[in-house]
C-alpha cells in the first residue's frame, strides 16, 4: 500500500505540513487520499480511502500508521446511519470497511474524509483557524475574512454527522475550498495532494493575515504590575524549586497506581507575556476549546494568584491551597456532567499549572506527553489572543467538553495503551553515567521505563550515552563533579527542569587507586574519600531535598563494592571509602524511611571490562598485586568465586533494577552482593 502514488503523496503532504507547528499540533488533525486498489480475493479494481490513523501524527506518519478502507462501503453506511444519538455505533462499523488487514484503527474523524466527495481532505488544528472557529462572532468573522470560499459549520462532537455536514457544504457550495468548525479548527478539499495542501495553507495564511490587519494591539490587556516576568536565571532557579512540589502535587492521584507523573517546563515568551497581562485570569478559566488540546491540558488550568517576586514559601502554600481547590472543582465538574455510563473519573489534578513571572509547568505519563501538552496549551494562548483581537474568546461550554473527555470512544482508546514498564513515569540520576558500570544503569533504567539523568563530569561521554537512549524526551547529560557542593546540587535542579524531580539516584562515581599504606599519600586518601564517601553524601543530601519535596518516597542506590567488606592488600584508601558508603546506606535508610525513601546498596566484585576504573589504571595495579597478567584479571578474579563467573557491568546493573524496580517494595538498608561469591565478603 505505501507504494501506492496516492499513499506517497499523502505522506508528504502530512510532513509538511505537521512540521509546522503554526499549521496543527503534534497528533492533531489528519489528511486522507482516496485512489483504486486491488481486491485481494477478486484481484480487481476497488476504490479505498487511505486516512490517518487513530492516534498517529501526520508529521511523522508513515503507511503502517494509514487506516485503509473500501469507499464504497464506507459511504453505504449513510444509508444505515441511525442518527446523531447513535452516532459512536458508526465507529464500530468502520471495521467492517476495512480493506485487506486494514492497517492502523480508524479514527473518530474518518467520517469526515471519506464523505466528503473529493480525492484529498485535511483537517487541521491551525492556531488562526481555531480563534477564528472560537470567537463569539466567529460566523460573521469567517464570512468577512474569506467570503463564500471557506464556510462556517457550527460546532459538532467529531463523529459521523459532522461528516456528513461537511459533505454537504461541499457538494451544495462548489466554489468552496474548505470550512472552519466551530470551536475545533479547519477542513480542507482539492481533486489533487497539492491543490489541498494549497487550499489548507491557504486558509491558514488568509485567516492568519485577517487577525493581524484587524486584531487590537493587546488582545490580552495591559500589564499587570508585579506580573513582569523574572530575569531568565531568576525564572530557572525558581522553576527547579517549584516543580518537585508541583509534580508531587500532580501525581497525587497517580501516585495511587506507582505511576507517577513527568514534568516538563517552559518560559516561552508568549506564555510570560500571557501571564504578565490582566486579563490572563479570566481567559484562563475559560479553559481549552479544540477537542485536542483540552484532552491534553485538561478542562483548565491551575493558575497561581501571586506576583512574580513573592517569596518562595508563599508560594508554596498558596500551590498547595490552589490544588486542593482545582481537585474539589474538577470532582465537581465529573459529578455535574456524569451519566450513568460514563467511565470513572480519571484523575482530578491539573496538567497545566501556570506560574505568572516563572512559566508553564505541564504534567503527563512521560516526558512526551507532558511536552506535548506544553504544546498543545501554548497554541491555546495563541489561540485566545487571536480570538480576543478580533472579537470575545468564546470555547465550546463545559457540557461538550466532558461529552468529549469522558466519551467511551476516547476511554477505549486509553484502554487500548500497552502495558506501562516497570519504571514508567519515574525520574533516575546515575552519577558516573557516561561510561561503565554507570552507564549500563542508565542503559537499564532507561529500557525498563525511566526518564534518566546522564550524570558525569564528562559531559561529553553523558551525552554520548544519553544519545544512545534516545532524545530529551527520555535522557539528559548533566555535567557534574561530586565532589562539587553546587555542581551537585545544579545537576538535581537541571533534573527538575528536564522531567520535574527525581525518584531513583544511583551513587556510582568512583575512582581507585592501589596502593600499599606506606605508599598511599595524603592526597591519595583525600581524593578517593572525595568523590566516593564525601560525593556519596552530597549527592544524596542534594536527593534527598528533591524526594521530600515532591513526597513521592524514591529510591537510594550505592554502587559500594565487596571490599567494604572483604579486606585485601594495597586499598586501604578505596576500601576505607568504601565502607563509608556501605554505611551510609545504613544510616539514611535509618533517617529516610519514614519518608517513604528506600536506601540499598551493591556489593559488586572488580568489574574489568568495560570499566572506567579499571581502564584508567586500576586494573593493571591490581593485576600486579595478584601477580597475573592484566588481560586475564578477570578470569583471576572468576576463578576465586563460588560461581567461577566473570562480574560484567550488565549485572551490576540487573542488581539496581531487582532493588527498584516495584518487586522489593519493602526492602531498605540491604546491600546487594554481585560478586558470584566471595565467601570473605558474605554479610553477617
Amino acid at each position: 500500500m505505501s507504494n501506492e502514488p496516492e499513499v506517497a503523496a499523502l505522506l508528504d503532504r502530512g510532513h509538511r505540513l505537521g512540521a509546522d507547528r503554526r499549521n496543527t499540533n503534534y497528533g492533531g488533525g489528519n489528511t486522507s487520499a482516496k485512489g483504486t486498489g486491488n481486491d485481494p480475493v477478486t484481484g480487481g479494481p476497488v476504490e479505498l480511502i487511505w486516512v490517518k490513523g487513530s492516534g498517529g501524527d501526520i508529521g511523522t506518519l508513515t503507511g503502517a500508521g494509514l487506516a485503509v478502507l473500501r469507499l464504497d462501503r464506507l459511504r453505504a453506511l449513510v444509508e444505515v446511519y441511525p442518527g446523531v444519538d447513535r452516532e459512536d455505533e458508526m465507529v464500530g462499523a468502520f471495521d467492517y470497511c476495512l480493506h485487506g488487514r486494514g492497517g492502523a484503527a480508524p479514527s473518530i474523524d474518518t467520517a469526515m474524509h471519506g464523505l466528503v466527495d473529493a480525492a484529498h481532505v485535511d483537517h487541521l488544528h491551525p492556531d488562526a483557524g481555531i480563534a477564528l472557529a472560537t470567537a463569539a462572532d466567529g460566523p460573521e468573522l469567517t464570512r468577512r475574512c474569506f467570503g463564500d470560499r471557506v464556510l462556517w459549520v457550527p460546532w459538532r462532537r467529531p463523529g459521523f454527522q459532522l461528516g456528513l455536514d461537511i459533505a454537504a457544504i461541499a457538494r451544495d457550495n462548489p466554489q468552496a475550498i474548505g470550512v472552519i468548525l466551530g470551536g475545533h479548527g479547519i477542513t480542507a478539499w482539492g481533486a489533487t495532494s497539492a491543490e489541498c495542501e494549497a487550499r489548507s495553507l491557504e486558509i491558514i495564511e488568509t485567516a492568519t493575515r485577517f487577525l493581524a490587519e484587524h486584531g487590537r494591539a493587546e488582545p490580552f490587556g495591559p500589564v499587570l504590575p508585579g506580573y513582569e516576568a523574572l530575569s531568565a536565571e531568576r525564572r530557572h532557579d525558581r522553576a527547579a524549586a517549584l516543580a518537585p512540589v508541583l509534580r508531587g502535587l500532580a501525581s497525587t492521584d497517580s501516585r495511587q497506581t506507582g505511576q507517577f507523573q513527568v514534568g516538563h517546563f517552559s518560559d516561552d515568551p508568549a506564555v510570560l507575556d500571557f501571564l504578565a497581562r490582566t486579563e490572563h485570569p479570566r481567559l484562563a478559566a475559560l479553559g481549552t476549546s479544540c477537542p485536542d488540546h483540552f484532552l491534553r491540558t485538561k478542562v483548565r488550568p491551575l493558575v497561581l494568584d501571586l506576583p512574580a517576586e513573592t517569596p518562595l514559601p508563599d508560594v508554596l502554600d498558596r500551590l498547595r491551597e490552589l490544588h486542593e481547590a482545582y481537585r474539589k472543582d474538577y470532582r465537581a465538574y465529573y459529578e455535574r456532567f456524569a451519566g450513568p455510563d460514563s467511565p470513572a473519573m480519571r484523575g482530578a489534578d491539573p496538567a497545566i499549572v501556570l506560574v505568572p513571572g516563572v512559566g508553564m509547568f505541564s504534567f503527563g505519563r512521560d516526558k512526551q506527553t507532558a511536552r506535548v501538552a506544553a504544546e498543545y496549551y501554548l497554541n491555546a494562548i495563541n489561540v485566545m489572543r487571536g480570538a480576543e483581537a478580533v472579537s470575545t474568546y468564546s470555547p465550546i461550554d463545559e457540557a461538550e467538553k466532558f461529552r468529549i473527555e469522558y466519551w467511551q470512544l476516547e476511554e477505549a482508546k486509553l484502554q487500548r495503551m500497552p502495558k506501562p514498564k516497570p519504571l514508567a513515569g519515574r525520574i533516575a540520576l546515575v552519577t558516573g553515567g557516561g561510561s561503565g558500570i554507570g552507564a549500563a544503569i542508565v542503559r537499564r533504567l532507561a529500557a525498563e521505563g525511566a526518564c534518566v539523568v546522564v550524570a558525569d563530569r564528562n559531559v561529553e561521554a553523558a551525552a554520548t550515552v544519553a544519545g544512545e537512549i534516545g532524545n530529551a524526551d527520555r535522557a539528559v547529560p548533566v555535567l557534574v563533579d561530586v565532589t562539587d557542593p553546587a555542581g551537585v546540587e545544579a545537576a538535581f535542579a537541571a533534573a527538575a527542569l528536564a522531567f520535574g524531580g527525581v525518584d531513583l539516584v544511583v551513587n556510582n562515581a568512583g575512582l581507585s587507586i592501589s596502593k600499599s599504606l606506606l605508599e598511599t599519600t595524603d592526597a591519595d586518601w583525600d581524593l578517593q574519600h572525595d568523590v566516593m564517601a564525601k560525593g556519596s553524601f552530597l549527592v544524596s543530601r542534594a536527593a534527598a531535598r528533591v524526594l521530600l519535596d515532591q513526597g513521592l518516597g524514591g529510591d537510594l542506590v550505592y554502587i559500594s563494592s565487596k571490599n567494604s567488606v572483604f579486606a585485601g592488600p594495597n586499598n586501604i584508601a578505596y576500601s576505607a571509602a568504601k565502607a563509608d558508603q556501605a554505611h551510609q546506606v545504613r544510616l539514611l535508610a535509618a533517617e529516610l524511611g519514614a519518608h517513604g525513601v528506600r536506601v540499598n546498596g551493591v556489593n559488586p566484585d572488580g568489574v574489568v571490562r568495560g570499566s572506567g576504573i579499571f581502564a584508567s589504571g586500576w586494573g593493571a595495579q591490581r593485576a600486579a598485586v595478584y601477580g597475573v597478567p592484566e588481560e586475564e584479571l578477570g578470569a583471576y578474579y572468576a576463578r576465586r568465586t563460588l560461581l567461577g563467573r566473570e562480574v560484567l557491568p550488565e549485572h551490576v546493573a540487573n542488581a539496581v533494577f531487582a532493588l527498584t524496580g516495584g518487586e522489593l517494595s519493602h526492602t531498605t538498608g540491604l546491600h546487594v552482593p554481585v560478586d558470584s561469591g566471595v565467601a570473605a565478603a558474605f554479610l553477617r
